[in-house]
């Protein structure tokens, strides 16, 4: 450990992710020494003058060598690829944090459907075939979904062999340049209603921090995320169920310590654990957790790294909840308004539009981001969700398809 009584995490995220500049801030705010490893170019002398130290992704091994070169009190990790690299660092130094076995498994959505299976998890029928394989059925409907992508990316539904032929011929695409994704999950769809839950992993003890509702249907053919509100309105039973899944789940991932975030749905079998990731929530969603004092996700995430969680944990305000704006079409954004509007709505808090004028916008399955986010608080779940959905509808987008002479307005 260092000699000095500062704290020093080391920070391991994208370059240019939102992410990584709120959880940088948030330990600022704590006054605790943050050390960047992103992915940038080791060839160029600090071109962000963030004196981050430059890693690799694609060669996790390495990268953690390099970071365990150095002493720090914890590790914090924004993605699942930096998760990767923090558990082989942790490792390393000796720093609590999830072991690299359970990590792997977590990106890994076929070893994860065989992990919950074995721990008598509901889990979906499935198999794990090739790209460049012909398809296979398992019934219909069902989905596809490419194992190591993440956020929904190239999940498809099918619900005929025709489908089923189009949507494998479509991640192909996806995956094209995408050298470790060369392989797809095809699974029985799971019908019902899909919650998250967000919480932390204490020495293998999990504490729940939040469950959010998923309040629009997620059905396909296609599964973009865009509400998430909490607490639950679902009734003290099938909250319950949820908690008891994911403590099943992550004991059976061997989670051991560090943030968590479990997607899952549920019906009249019982939940259906969707992903279990070694990482906080993504995107900028963390900021519609705040708790006792102000204290935000970001911050609780990087005390407990270093050992420093407060007594309790109370959220405050009662209720909150996001909405990730989700691209309407493809084409290069020339124009936003109606942000003012949609930021004086009674209950919402802020709207950040994190897409850029003149950057091409490509939606799911395809893309990989939001053009932005609304943040909303209240006393009550359902005011939360009613404040977002107004919101999100006094926004305009002005978007130019490549082909198109007029801009479309949606």
């Amino acid at each position: 450990m260092p000699n000095s009584n500062e704290p020093r995490v080391l920070l391991i995220a994208a370059t240019t992710g939102y992410q990584t500049r709120s959880f940088a801030a948030a330990a600022r705010r704590l006054g605790i020494d943050v050390t960047l490893a992103t992915d940038r170019c080791h060839i160029l002398e600090d071109p962000w003058h963030d004196s981050a130290i430059p890693i690799r992704f694609d060669e996790p091994d390495d990268s953690a060598r390099t970071l365990s070169e150095s002493a720090y009190h914890g590790i914090v990790a924004v993605a699942d690829r930096p998760a990767v690299i923090a558990a082989l660092t942790a490792e390393r130094l000796g720093i609590p944090w999830h072991p690299p076995d359970a990590v792997a498994a977590c990106r890994d959505k076929h070893r994860m459907r065989e992990i919950f299976r074995a721990a008598g998890l509901p889990a979906p029928e499935g198999i794990r075939l090739p790209l460049d394989t012909e398809p296979h059925e398992i019934g219909f409907p069902c989905v596809l979904k490419p194992l190591g992508l993440s956020a929904s990316r190239g999940v498809i539904r099918a619900n005929n062999p025709e489908e089923l032929a189009a949507a494998l011929a479509r991640i192909r695409r996806i995956v094209e340049h995408e050298e470790n994704n060369r392989a797809v999950q095809i699974e029985r769809y799971i019908d019902g209603r899909e919650f998250a839950l967000e919480g932390l992993m204490t020495g293998g003890e999990l504490k729940v921090l939040a469950v959010f509702d998923k309040p629009d249907p997620l059905e396909g053919p296609f599964f973009e995320e865009t509400l998430y509100v909490t607490p639950s309105r679902e009734s003290a039973e099938v909250q319950n169920a949820i908690l008891n899944a994911t403590q099943r789940a992550v004991k059976a991932l061997g989670l051991w310590h560090g943030p968590i975030h479990a997607e899952m749905r549920v019906n009249a079998e019982g939940v259906f654990m969707l992903e279990v990731a070694a990482r906080p929530i993504g995107g900028l969603c963390a900021r519609a957790l705040r708790f006792t004092g102000g204290l935000t996700l970001e911050e609780v995430v990087i005390r407990h790294a270093i050992g420093s969680m407060p007594d309790e944990l109370i959220p405050d305000p009662p209720a909150s909840g996001v909405m990730m704006i989700p691209v309407p079409r493809e084409g290069v954004l020339e124009s936003v308004s109606g942000v003012e509007e949609a930021r004086g709505v009674s209950g919402v808090d802020d709207v950040v539009i994190t897409a850029k004028i003149g950057q091409k916008l490509t939606p799911l399955p395809e893309g990989a981001s939001y053009t932005g986010f609304i943040f909303a608080t209240g006393e009550e779940p359902a005011a939360v969700e009613n404040a977002l959905r107004v919101s999100h509808s006094r926004l305009r987008f002005t978007i130019l398809g490549t082909l198109d002479v007029l801009p479309q307005v949606l």
